[in-house]
Parts: C-alpha cells; structure tokens; sequence
C-alpha cells in the first residue's frame, strides 16, 4: 500500500505539499496540486483516517448503543440517524447491547476508545455501571427515547406518559370499561411512564387499573401476555399493549384463541412501526416521531461538535393517536 512519502517522491514535493492537498489545510500551486493528485490517482494512495484525526482531534465518526437491534422501532431510528449522518459528512458505527447491562459498559468503553466525536444511547437499563460510565464521558452525548436519572446528557423522547394516557383514553371514548395493559420491563422508564398514563386514564374516567401485565417488549413476550390475560377469570374488552411489537404478538395469540379483532376485543399498540399497518387487521397505535427523533439527535450532537454548545437540551416530543382497524365501539362488540 502506497505512503504518503510514496506520493510525495512520485510528484516531485514535500510530505507537507500531499498532506496539505489531501486535508485542503493551505494553499498549493495549481501545478503542485495537480502533480499530487495525478501521484494519488497513479499509486492507488488511501489517506489515512487515524493519522488525519490524530491531526485533527476529529474523526468524523458517531457511535450509537441501541438495545436491540431486531425490533422495528430502533432499526427506523437508526436509519434515520444514518441518513443524516451520512449527509452531514460523518460515519455511523452501530453497537447492538441486546438488553445485556455488561455488553453496554463493554461497548460504551470500545466506543470512547475509538475517539468517536459524538456518542447516541438508547440505554439498556439503569445500572451503576452506566452511572459511572455516562458521568465519566468527555464525549458529547445524547440519549435517546429512555431517561438515566441523575445524568445530565441531552435528551431527545416522546411524551411517553402522554401517549399512553392518549391510547388508553381512546379505547375509554370507545365504551370499554375493563380495559387491561401489557407493559414493558418495569424498570424501564418508557414502559413506566406509558403505564402511569394508562393509569391516569383509567382513574379519570372512575375505572379499576388492576389488569396490568408485564412483559419483555418482544413479540414472543406479546403473544405470552396476551394468553395469559385469555385465560383470566375476567377477559377485559381492550387491550392497550405498551409497544407495537408485543402488539402483534398479541394479535396472534387472539387470532390462535378464536378471536376476531376488534369484534371480541380492542387492541391499540405503541410506536407505529411500519409493520403495524400490514398485521390482521392493521393495528391502531401509538405515534412515535421516530425520523424527527434521530434527526433532532444528530443535529444536537452536532451543535456540541461543531459549535461548542455546553448547555444541556431535552426535548420533549409529543405522540399522536392513529386510528386503524384493530379498535372499535364497545357496544359493537
């Protein structure tokens, strides 16, 4: 492989004369420049990344934690993350923690090491570990969709408690009045706040909130919950399932248990991935602004990169409520 030295004997100048063609860092003769490029493009030269970002204290490069890399959700807001990063000139590498504390605080470290500019978490829990690694960080970062108490990153999430009130209000206009919740993992905050929202809802509207399962935001983890709410001594009429991939494994529970949908029972779910517009029947949701979140974490990582932003931001992003086919009136059921 080709050195810079290489290009620089093969042109006929310095090292400094390549290095300041390559980087555009001073002015070169139009002739020097055109040598150079002509050296470049005749020995197959690569410039090298690490010794441009150890000139530059820059490597033109964001790291991204995402939780688990086989639901819909985060793999839309990566690519939304992706593509604005691409078009502002930098590179994405993508770390799957799969729900795995240890896995985080290993990548979290393998990150800083690579001297990312730019780091977006969506956390895998709340440990001590991610405590201490997050407080210890000197690179810019931003969290995405779930809270870490007493850290002070920016902040970029949907109004969680609000959409689950939203949703859970929705089937309330309907006429159902035992209306059961699947919820995430309860230690995370998503899945808390959407069920205090559920609760909130419920208590306005002078109804029992005793009807809460709790699952593992999988699929697997939907269809489970939802048997076991099946084989209750009390079936509710609605089901508000706390993100929309456990809301089609519910559906198939339903489906498996002769249920129709909404005739026998009302399901409304969380996120809107695409997917929940092509189950049977297509699935009322939850919006989550997924493109504007990946986007507003680029760009907020990029105000601290580029323009030396020092202040903490949060922004709070509110849910919408799309109607599909899987809810509807209680007296029609």
């Amino acid at each position: 492989m080709a050195s810079i030295k290489d290009v620089a004997r093969h042109a006929n100048v310095s090292i400094s004369t390549v290095s300041h063609v390559v980087n555009r860092t001073r002015f070169v003769s139009d002739k020097a420049r055109t040598d150079v490029e002509a050296a470049i493009r005749a020995l197959d030269y690569v410039p090298s990344a690490v010794a441009r970002s150890l000139k530059s204290n820059t490597t033109k490069t964001l790291g991204m934690l995402i939780p688990n890399c086989s639901n819909p959700y985060f793999a839309e807001i990566v690519r939304s993350v992706e593509d604005h990063c691409f078009a502002s000139g930098y590179t994405l590498i993508l770390c799957n923690t799969d729900d795995a504390p240890r896995r985080q605080s290993v990548y979290l470290q393998v990150l800083a090491e690579k001297r990312v500019d730019g780091l977006i978490i969506i956390s895998t829990g709340e440990t001590s570990d991610l405590h201490d690694l997050l407080q210890g960080l000197t690179t810019p970062t931003v969290l995405l969709d779930r809270e870490v108490t007493h850290v002070h990153c920016d902040l970029v999430e949907t109004a969680h408690l609000q959409g689950g009130q939203m949703a859970t209000e929705h089937l309330v206009a309907l006429g159902h009045q035992r209306i059961a919740c699947i919820g995430g993992p309860a230690d995370l905050s998503p899945s808390a706040q959407r069920i205090q929202g559920w609760r909130n809802a419920l208590a306005a509207a002078g109804l029992a909130d005793d009807l809460l399962w709790h699952s593992d935001f999988t699929s697997q983890g939907g269809f489970n919950a939802m048997q076991a709410i099946l084989q209750s001594a009390h079936r509710p009429s609605a089901v508000f399932v706390c993100n929309d991939l456990m809301g089609i494994g519910a559906l198939s529970a339903a489906h498996e248990a002769g249920l129709r949908i909404p005739q026998d029972l009302s399901v409304i779910g969380f996120d809107d991935i695409e997917l929940a517009r092509f189950t049977s029947p297509p699935l009322t949701t939850i919006v989550q602004p997924k493109q504007r979140i990946g986007l507003l974490a680029v760009d907020m990582l990029l105000e601290r990169i580029q323009g030396g932003r020092t202040d903490t931001k949060q922004m709070l992003l509110q849910p919408e409520l799309v109607l599909r086919a899987s809810t509807a009136p209680k007296d029609k059921i």
